[in-house]
């Protein structure tokens, strides 16, 4: 079992950055693609970015391109999401998930291929 938990939400102005956490613990072996998800109040969970165990690949929905920049740390077990040029569609619970691969620089796009998840962190962005 892998356990997930995410921090680094917060309120922040349009324009401004933030950087999600999300901290794994509960499995020694770090081969698993880790990806971030979000879902807006009234909308269905949709995929933000995903990273290979490896970090060899990482790839990003069109709507943050350019703008967010997902990374990790075996060593510390975590992956990040650093978040910049913020706008209020932003806003939403981030969640981030993981899914077993040994696949070097092979990353993920669907919710329904994660083996588990975390209990996600608000972001809310202000006009």
């Amino acid at each position: 079992q892998v356990q997930l938990v995410e921090s680094g939400g917060g309120l922040v102005q349009a324009g401004g950055s933030l950087r999600l956490s999300c901290a794994a613990s509960g499995q020694t072996d770090d081969h698993y693609a880790l990806g971030w998800f979000r879902q807006a109040a009234g909308k269905e969970r949709e995929f933000v970015a995903s990273i290979s165990w490896d970090s060899a690949r990482a790839d990003y929905a069109d709507s943050v391109k350019g703008r967010f920049t997902i990374s990790r740390d075996n060593a510390k077990n975590t992956v990040y999401l650093q978040m910049n040029s913020l706008k209020p569609e932003d806003s939403a619970v981030y969640y981030c998930a993981g899914k077993f691969s040994y696949y070097s620089g092979v990353v993920y796009f669907s919710k329904g291929e994660y083996d588990f998840w975390g209990q996600g962190t608000q972001v809310t962005v202000s006009s």
